[in-house]
């Protein structure tokens, strides 16, 4: 018979009967007798239960999932079956005010129901189904017969030592090329007739890998395998759910196979090698992982990645505009991201050095100037220590115990006063003592961030190798990630892009758009007097402006002599498409310009511009109207974004997700012709002296031979303003280059003195 228990933190209103459709009879227990402890510390669990009555357990919310089981994440395992009886599901009740989790629930429950029925079981891994080859004879009979199978679908996977090519080797590989079935075998074992039956396999399937750009970057600089087609189900699922952290394989495993969490044993093993040895997670390497244990979890990876594909493929593929965003910007940008990764962000190692020092002086300085103030020296001699700016505990009682600062309300995890970045910006208002705190860590962050960590991961040609990736963001915009987060670079301080360098001979060239969003805009309203200031040329936001207060003056005297109106004009045009209002727009004008700017002349502003760009207006309630009678939007492009919380009571969710859609429709047209323009003038470029290493926000970034900066400037020029179906007609885009020795433009250099 089968019995069930419903376990929750503590006993709630829930009617779980009801929740559960009646589908099956349970016995419901609690953590925690005591309804009012907020949060259930294990000696506030008094639980009597024997768990050997039931056959299944459902663990309703964290807390009782991470007391019963090694795992800790709710969403990731909710509707999943742990350790052979637990059934973990999201609570419910957060569905009043996060209901962007229905689905995830109504998942879940359908999977719970059917574990309890027996209709829905976690597959057992034989031997015969996820082979270990450690043999040449064995990996030549698997291969070809990969090779001679009717499947044209295969899935490749690798095991490395490192997360770059330069930093590690190839253990092994996994192989797949009929449903669950497929081995793991070591790279010990390749020859060079094993070479050739493999690639004959890469030149006459299509591969299929579980985030390619990272196994490509492997098989292509360890081997030099070519790959003419390949297929990525990270992607895959990244056009069916663009929600970051959601598409690893172990996730798509559970939710699409019947394998759950099949690399569970191999991780327990790791975790309890790593005990016995004294081993940082850090430190251990997957070499370490013997045969035996790694070959079945190894095999298994390709073995999911073809079951995941078959349901992912045919989804996006049937969906015409999911699968134009995948077949043509996902697939290309995942080849060229492969191959600026490797050409790598060019550094100067002197003026690395050179940098940290500086940076160093400047905190030591910085700290010195701190010291002098009366209030830290009665600190110091109250306490009968020194002042440490990085004791988050010190600095409040300095702030508002003998400075006597009042707090703002904003409070830690813990209860305490904050003192972050946003808290030490009002205090700056108040007294110099919070602008030193703050130049000090702004100073720190760039030392310890940026210029400590990149010396030591400099490659042998002083070139930085780091990730870009596409799955990254909601908007379509790359993200970056690894070694060194390049989309966020300092920006007022030069010393970090002044040790990105090109070497000698060669120049940094930097092409940045300009006001593409709004261009981008005014396309899809088909506002015709919006277009015509870009027609026009000369300074956008005076154009605006001299139109909408039907200004007395030339364009190019509108900055001289009506710099409020255009820093008005300005904060409508950036602010308006993105749901801004009069006081946002108030708030914006009188910070930039410096004099007070209401909130009623803000509203008249906006009343004016709309006036002027009705059919952006229109344009911006038919997009909005759209999202929330949808939930959902696409871009001209094809991209979708979801957006459930339109469905919430709360305004103001429901408020930020309507102006999340319409960035969304506008950013991600305006990035993904900065990508495609990218990716084109790459393939054009093959051969020639200039190499792309990055692409920043609205920028992209190459290191060119300095003969060659010229034409390069003309390719990528032409390739980014390529008509795509959203140019204004005889008005491309607009492009912009700096070209300089080092990413900083000089400023490196006249800011130092060097």
């Amino acid at each position: 018979m089968t019995k069930v228990a419903i376990i929750e933190s503590k006993l709630s209103r829930t009617d779980w009967a009801d929740r559960f459709d009646s589908a099956f009879e349970f016995d419901r227990y609690a953590l925690c007798s005591d309804a009012r402890k907020k949060k259930i510390l294990k000696a506030d669990v008094d639980i009597e239960i024997n768990l050997d009555d039931y056959t299944w357990v459902v663990l309703v919310g964290s807390e009782a999932l991470k007391y019963y089981t090694s795992v800790n994440s709710i969403t990731e395992y909710s509707g999943r079956c742990v350790e052979d009886k637990f059934l973990p599901v999201i609570n419910p009740a957060m569905l009043s005010f996060k209901p962007e989790a229905k689905p995830l629930w109504e998942e879940s429950k359908k999977n719970i129901k059917e574990f309890i029925s027996g209709d829905l079981i976690v597959a057992q891994i034989t031997e015969e189904q996820a082979l270990g080859i450690d043999t040449e004879e064995e990996a030549r009979e698997f291969l070809q017969a990969a090779l001679d199978h009717p499947n044209k679908f295969i899935a490749l996977d690798s095991e490395t030592t490192g997360l770059y090519p330069r930093d590690g080797y190839m253990i092994g590989f996994s192989l797949s090329y009929k449903k669950d079935m497929g081995a793991y075998i070591l790279t010990d074992v390749i020859t060079p007739d094993i070479e050739e039956i493999m690639q004959k396999i890469f030149d006459t399937k299509i591969v299929v890998f579980h985030n390619a750009k990272f196994d490509l970057a492997f098989f292509e600089y360890h081997f030099n395998f070519k790959f003419p087609r390949f297929e990525d189900t990270m992607l895959l699922h990244y056009c069916l759910e663009e929600q970051p952290g959601t598409h690893g394989l172990k996730q798509l495993a559970m939710k699409y196979t019947p394998y759950g969490d099949y690399e569970k044993p191999m991780h327990d093993w790791i975790d309890g090698y790593r005990k016995s040895k004294g081993i940082l997670k850090g430190d251990f390497t997957w070499d370490s992982i013997p045969f035996e244990v790694m070959k079945t979890y190894a095999a298994m990876d390709a073995v999911v990645t073809l079951l995941v594909f078959e349901k992912l493929y045919p989804a996006v593929k049937k969906n015409p505009k999911l699968w134009s965003v995948y077949e043509n910007i996902l697939i290309p940008g995942c080849r060229f991201l492969t191959d600026i990764q490797d050409h790598g962000v060019p550094f100067d190692r002197d003026r690395l050095e050179k940098g940290r020092d500086l940076m160093q002086s400047e905190i030591d300085e910085a700290v010195n100037e701190l010291y002098e103030f009366e209030a830290v020296e009665d600190f110091e001699a109250y306490h009968l220590k020194q002042f440490n700016p990085n004791s988050t505990v010190q600095l409040r009682q300095l702030l508002f115990d003998y400075v006597g600062l009042k707090p703002t309300g904003k409070k830690t995890g813990t209860g305490a006063d904050s003192t972050d970045a946003e808290v030490l910006k009002q205090l700056a208002e108040q007294h110099e003592i919070p602008k030193h705190i703050l130049n000090i860590r702004q100073k720190s962050k760039i030392k310890n961030t940026y210029l400590d960590k990149i010396l030591p991961q400099l490659d042998r040609d002083d070139r930085l190798r780091t990730g870009f990736n596409l799955h990254g963001t909601t908007s379509g915009r790359l993200s970056s990630s690894g070694k060194m987060n390049m989309q966020q670079i300092p920006r007022d301080n030069p010393i970090v892009k002044g040790c990105i360098r090109a070497k000698e001979g060669n120049k940094i060239v930097a092409m940045d758009l300009t006001t593409a969003e709004v261009y981008v805009a005014a396309v899809l309203a088909k506002d015709e007097n919006l277009m015509n200031i870009f027609r026009e040329g000369g300074n956008f936001h005076s154009n605006i402006a001299k139109l909408v207060f039907s200004l007395p003056c030339e364009a190019d005297e509108v900055a001289e002599h009506y710099a409020t109106e255009r820093q008005a004009a300005k904060a409508v045009t950036f602010g308006i498409m993105y749901g801004a209002g009069p006081a946002k727009i108030s708030q914006q004008v009188t910070g930039d310009s410096g004099s007070y700017f209401s909130k009623q002349q803000a509203q008249e502003v906006i009343d004016d511009y709309f006036r002027q760009f009705h059919r952006l207006k229109k344009w911006i309630d038919t997009s909005s109207k759209f999202i929330m009678d949808n939930g959902f939007i696409y871009s001209a492009l094809g991209r979708k974004r979801r957006l459930p919380n339109v469905n919430s009571d709360n305004a103001g969710i429901q408020g930020h997700e309507v102006r999340s859609g319409m960035n969304f429709l506008v950013q991600s047209v305006a990035s993904d012709i900065n990508l495609l323009g990218a990716i084109d003038a790459h393939d054009e470029l093959k051969g020639k002296p200039a190499k792309i290493f990055a692409l920043v926000h609205d920028s992209i970034l190459a290191e060119v031979e300095e003969s060659y900066v010229d034409e390069y400037c003309e390719i990528l020029k032409r390739n980014v303003q390529k008509d795509r179906g959203f140019s204004i007609p005889g008005c491309p885009v607009g492009c912009d280059f700096d070209v300089h020795d080092d990413y900083s433009l000089g400023k490196f250099e006249a800011k130092y003195d060097i």
